[in-house]
């Protein structure tokens, strides 16, 4: 490929169809498009396009908004694309998912308008073996799933490049380079913007308020004028023109439309009066009017920035290098890239280290603080055995840890996918914005339209200016971002309070919900159940129970199977294991079936015997029949009664759902203040009772851990799993709380409420502004100038009121008396 063109002597004739720069003379590189013969400056950009025409996205031509960058793809580059394929490093970016199913995260260059993004998404999509692809336009992050078997992430980083763009793993530096680019961009529009507007403002002052100027003066003062404005509408102003024409293009009415005609037209009738010497000059308006507005979007941009920073943060979590302990227990370190890490290996965590990846101590007894995981103020203590998560914080002594999970499947890593997700997807009532925005600006037009004719026949001479004010008063941008700018502040917040959103329309559904239904185990209790009496029958010996329990629930993670593996030696195995969600397991030890679980399962005829309060029970049965009795308790979360009692406050009703026992469900409901409860329900059956209070027209919020709660997670309105539960059961929720307090539910119905009236203002403001704005402008109450500030300020306090939200401090009894209880609103 040649690097650039312009390095020849040769005369130019035309433009490149592909990069726009000029084509040498006798360069002949033809590409075929739509019948027509279309010229390329080099054989790189006629392979790039017809590449791009060849695979059937030659509709990118038609709607792209800005030129690429030309193919500059070094192919000492490209050759190397096949490292990319190696097990070793994929270990830092890639997911397995399963046998051969993978997901990246990349990040792609030279994204300059909305238009690559859908090439790109396009072309990465129709490739054989890609299953899915996602771009963010806003951070240029991509996430592709593949079939391993069937394409290499070579092949796919090659197909990006066939079309102009470069494609890597993601690395939150090169985030930073593209924002700081586009940061640059735009400073430099703002500042030619700025400039042009004073050095105009200098010559118009004078025209207005001197009485005694020639008229040889005030034209000179508008030809100067007018070479001062023309900079900036063509290049400051670029960016409106450029996206109401993508726009026009498409047949939609886009924010840029309104603004396009208002500077556009302002100035050819400028241009117009200075170059015939009679009629009105705007310049100083038309330059004002951009400076103001590119101000506004520049603080809008770094708003939107800061609000969306808490996925770049999490991302920023993981240090580049670790101390590896290669011989360990030798003590011999060396200083590695993270990337090298591998499954298996020691690491040495000193105090003030980040963790580089999870995994478990096997040395040491120190503080780590999640806060940035899972909202905990307070460190965690870690000893030997303990789980630590990468991305969390040493705080005390040095830890040695053995690295179990790297890369994407790390728990921070499947935070940022979670986060990546709920951003990716719209809400009801940002899908109503968006649509209104659309309307309101052709009616806008309709209105512009009227008004003028009106003012035409009233007085002529005052048409243009008032037109232009009605363009450019009005605010379809406030309207735009009235709610994406308060959802994603507000996710931001929650993450850092310890509330993952993973759905678009979480804060919105939790917000209106009316009823919260709870799992017992793990949930509002520790989970940590332990036993606490064994009833043997039938001439069994304790100790020969508890080994058979043990031994059948020797795979398990469920906090039942915990607590019976940790009150035996387990000194068998069995097999043909068949668990059974939410009653029990069955399974082979020698030649003898056992059973195990709830009685309904495996003593459905026996009597429950006497236990102490609180307890469940667990029974376990032979092919003989019931051989032993389990007592099992557990005991509520420190901070339960006092968060569910401000949820109560908030007006919730509070539900308690469980598949024990009925005496430990009893004893545990009256503990926490809940009177709706419901002991021995199966997965079934907690899901038919949400569906029953659905059908009251009652909104429900679901909080549960376990396999068995997935259904009825999935089937509530909105639903939150417990971070420390099932990986199931998160994939089948709307939110997961990262850390153990349950008080982070209150604070996030809280915020939800707040966010919903931020919403509102937002909306309430757009709007309003509008309904008096467009009056005003219209019976010639507002200058051009004016209608710049009152536009760029509408748009600028949506965004400012939006980001309360970042440091909102939820106080869930302030939100209970100044908001109205949704079941109080629904009844």
């Amino acid at each position: 490929m040649s690097s650039s063109p312009r390095l020849t002597d040769a005369p130019f004739f035309s433009d490149c169809f592909h990069c726009g720069l000029p084509v040498p003379e006798g360069a002949r590189y033809p590409i075929q498009f739509e019948g027509e013969t279309k010229e390329a400056c080099c054989r790189g950009c006629q392979a790039v396009a017809q590449t791009i025409i060849d695979s059937g996205q030659g509709a990118y031509y038609t709607h792209r908004t800005a030129l690429p960058a030309t193919p500059q793809a070094a192919e000492a580059e490209l050759a190397q694309l096949g490292l990319y394929d190696l097990p070793e490093i994929q270990e830092s970016f890639v997911r397995v998912e399963a046998e051969n199913i993978r997901e990246a995260a990349l990040i792609l260059e030279n994204i300059v308008c909305a238009a690559c993004i859908w090439l790109n998404e396009r072309h990465i999509a129709a490739l054989p073996g890609v299953l899915s692809v996602e771009i963010n336009y806003a951070t240029r992050r991509a996430r592709v799933r593949w079939d391993n078997s069937r394409i290499q992430l070579s092949a796919i980083l090659k197909a990006v490049s066939d079309i102009g763009y470069i494609a890597h793993p993601f690395d939150p530096g090169r985030s930073d380079d593209i924002y700081k680019r586009e940061r640059n961009i735009a400073i430099k529009r703002l500042a030619i913007a700025g400039l042009g507007m004073m050095q105009v403002m200098m010559y118009a002052l004078p025209s207005y308020t001197a009485t005694d100027m020639t008229d040889d003066i005030r034209l000179l003062m508008r030809w100067a004028s007018l070479v001062l404005t023309i900079p900036v509408v063509l290049y400051s102003a670029w960016p409106f023109f450029i996206g109401a024409w993508r726009d026009l293009k498409r047949r939609t009415l886009g924010m840029d439309v309104p603004v396009a005609l208002g500077v556009g037209t302002a100035f050819v009738a400028s241009v117009y009066a200075t170059f015939f010497g009679h009629g009105e000059v705007y310049y100083d308006s038309v330059t004002m009017f951009i400076f103001l507005l590119l101000t506004g979007r520049f603080l809008e941009m770094n708003a939107r920035r800061r609000a969306g920073a808490a996925v770049e943060e999490l991302v920023k979590l993981i240090p580049a290098a670790t101390t590896r302990l290669p011989n360990w227990p030798l003590r011999d370190e060396e200083q590695v890239p993270v990337a090298r890490l591998a499954v298996g290996d020691h690491i040495l965590v000193r105090p003030g280290e980040t963790l580089p990846a999870d995994g478990v101590v096997v040395e040491g007894d120190s503080a780590v603080s999640e806060a940035m995981l899972t909202g905990e103020s307070l460190p965690v203590t870690k000893t030997i055995h303990s789980k630590v998560v990468g991305g969390s914080l040493n705080q005390a002594s040095p830890l040695v840890v053995k690295v179990d999970k790297l890369g994407a499947d790390t728990r921070l890593a499947s935070i940022v996918r979670l986060l990546d997700r709920a951003q990716s997807e719209k809400p009801r009532i940002g899908q109503l914005a968006d649509r209104a925005a659309a309307w309101f600006v052709g009616l806008l037009l309709v209105i512009t339209v009227l008004v003028g004719l009106v003012w035409y026949v009233i007085d002529p001479s005052k048409v243009l200016w008032i037109v232009v004010s009605i363009l450019v008063v009005t605010c379809p941008c406030a309207l735009g971002l009235a709610t994406p700018a308060a959802l994603t502040t507000a996710t931001g917040r929650l993450t850092k309070l310890g509330l993952l959103t993973t759905r678009g329309h979480a804060l919105e559904t939790l917000a209106r919900a009316t009823d919260l239904v709870f799992d017992k185990t793990g949930t509002l209790t520790q989970g940590r159940l332990s036993v606490r009496r064994v009833i043997t029958l039938n001439g069994h010996t304790e100790d020969e129970v508890s080994d058979i329990a043990a031994a059948l629930e020797a795979g398990s993670e469920h906090p039942i199977a915990r607590a019976l593996r940790e009150a035996a030696t387990a000194t068998r195995s069995a097999s043909q294991i068949r668990n059974t969600p939410g009653r029990g397991v069955e399974g082979m030890i020698g030649d003898q079936v056992y059973r195990l679980g709830s009685p309904r399962f495996a003593a459905p005829s026996h009597t429950l015997p006497e236990a102490a309060e609180g307890a469940s029970w667990i029974a376990l049965a032979a092919g003989d029949g019931l051989i032993a009795w389990f007592a099992l308790a557990d005991t509520p979360r420190a901070d339960a009664p006092a968060a569910l009692a401000a949820l109560t406050a908030q007006g919730l009703r509070l539900h308690l759902l469980s598949g024990d026992a009925e005496g430990a469900v009893q004893a545990t409901a009256q503990q926490l203040g809940i009177a709706d409860w419901h002991a021995g329900a199966l997965p079934e059956d907690k899901l038919a009772y949400v569906k029953t209070l659905q059908s009251q027209g009652r909104i429900v919020a679901m909080v549960g851990d376990g396999i068995n709660d997935a259904p009825v997670l999935a089937g509530a309105q909105v639903s939150i799993a417990m971070g420390e539960g099932a990986d199931v059961a998160q994939a089948a929720a709307d939110m997961v709380m990262l850390g153990s307090r349950l008080a982070t539910l209150s604070e996030g119905v809280a915020l939800a409420r707040k966010t919903q009236t931020i919403i509102r203002q937002n909306l309430g403001w757009a709007l309003g502004y509008n309904l008096i704005a467009i009056p005003a402008a219209a019976f010639g109450y507002v200058t051009p100038w004016l209608a710049g500030i009152g536009m760029s300020v509408s748009s600028l306090l949506v965004v400012l009121n939006a980001l309360r939200l970042s440091d909102y401090k939820p106080n869930p009894s302030a939100a209970a008396s100044t908001h109205p209880s949704p079941l109080t609103a629904h009844r």
